[in-house]
Protein backbone atom coordinates (compact mmCIF):
# COMPACT_ATOMS: atom_id res chain seq x y z
CA UNK A 1 0.00 0.00 0.00
CA UNK A 2 2.97 2.30 0.54
CA UNK A 3 4.47 2.16 -2.83
CA UNK A 4 0.44 2.62 -4.36
CA UNK A 5 0.18 5.98 -1.91
CA UNK A 6 3.69 7.32 -3.21
CA UNK A 7 3.07 6.65 -6.66
CA UNK A 8 -0.23 8.14 -6.79
CA UNK A 9 1.00 11.32 -4.49
CA UNK A 10 4.05 11.13 -7.34
CA UNK A 11 2.01 11.24 -9.77
CA UNK A 12 -0.45 14.00 -8.75
CA UNK A 13 2.74 16.36 -7.89
CA UNK A 14 3.82 15.40 -11.68
CA UNK A 15 0.67 16.83 -13.13
CA UNK A 16 0.09 19.25 -11.58
CA UNK A 17 3.09 21.27 -10.06
CA UNK A 18 5.67 20.07 -12.86
CA UNK A 19 2.74 20.43 -15.78
CA UNK A 20 3.82 16.60 -16.70
CA UNK A 21 7.75 16.74 -16.48
CA UNK A 22 8.70 13.21 -15.69
CA UNK A 23 12.48 13.94 -16.61
CA UNK A 24 12.59 16.00 -12.92
CA UNK A 25 13.55 13.51 -10.52
CA UNK A 26 11.80 13.01 -7.68
CA UNK A 27 13.30 11.49 -4.78
CA UNK A 28 11.11 10.24 -1.66
CA UNK A 29 12.70 12.53 0.79
CA UNK A 30 13.35 15.55 -1.59
CA UNK A 31 11.49 18.36 0.07
CA UNK A 32 9.09 19.92 -2.17
CA UNK A 33 9.37 23.56 -0.39
CA UNK A 34 12.97 23.60 -0.89
CA UNK A 35 13.70 22.36 -4.28
CA UNK A 36 10.27 24.70 -5.38
CA UNK A 37 8.34 22.31 -6.41
CA UNK A 38 5.21 23.28 -3.89
CA UNK A 39 4.89 26.82 -3.12
CA UNK A 40 2.22 27.90 0.28
CA UNK A 41 -0.59 27.63 -3.03
CA UNK A 42 0.48 24.08 -3.69
CA UNK A 43 0.35 22.68 -0.21
CA UNK A 44 -3.25 23.85 -0.29
CA UNK A 45 -3.77 21.81 -3.50
CA UNK A 46 -2.04 18.91 -2.40
CA UNK A 47 -4.17 18.76 0.99
CA UNK A 48 -7.37 18.90 -1.47
CA UNK A 49 -6.21 15.84 -3.08
CA UNK A 50 -5.08 14.08 -0.25
CA UNK A 51 -8.43 15.07 1.39
CA UNK A 52 -10.35 13.85 -1.65
CA UNK A 53 -8.58 11.04 -2.71
CA UNK A 54 -7.95 9.18 0.83
CA UNK A 55 -11.06 10.81 2.43
CA UNK A 56 -9.29 12.25 5.29
CA UNK A 57 -9.61 15.39 6.77
CA UNK A 58 -6.49 17.14 6.88
CA UNK A 59 -6.36 19.82 10.21
CA UNK A 60 -4.95 22.65 9.94
CA UNK A 61 -2.67 21.87 12.39
CA UNK A 62 -1.52 18.81 10.08
CA UNK A 63 -0.71 21.14 7.33
CA UNK A 64 3.58 21.80 8.67
CA UNK A 65 6.86 20.45 6.65
CA UNK A 66 6.84 17.38 9.03
CA UNK A 67 3.72 15.69 7.16
CA UNK A 68 3.50 17.08 3.78
CA UNK A 69 7.04 18.16 2.65
CA UNK A 70 8.12 15.17 0.38
CA UNK A 71 7.17 11.73 -0.96
CA UNK A 72 8.00 9.72 1.89
CA UNK A 73 6.40 12.40 4.30
CA UNK A 74 3.33 12.26 3.01
CA UNK A 75 2.86 8.72 2.28
CA UNK A 76 3.65 8.00 6.16
CA UNK A 77 1.28 10.91 6.88
CA UNK A 78 -1.47 9.26 4.79
CA UNK A 79 -1.23 5.86 6.40
CA UNK A 80 -1.44 7.27 9.93
CA UNK A 81 -4.44 8.51 8.94
CA UNK A 82 -5.65 5.77 6.94
CA UNK A 83 -4.81 2.96 9.63
CA UNK A 84 -7.07 1.03 11.58
CA UNK A 85 -7.49 1.48 15.00
CA UNK A 86 -5.91 -1.58 17.04
CA UNK A 87 -8.66 -3.24 18.70
CA UNK A 88 -8.88 -3.39 22.32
Amino acid sequence: MTDTIRDAVKAFVIENFLFGDTTHAIDDMDSFIETGIIDSTGVLELVAFIEDRYGITVADADIVPANLDSLARITAFILSKTASPVAA
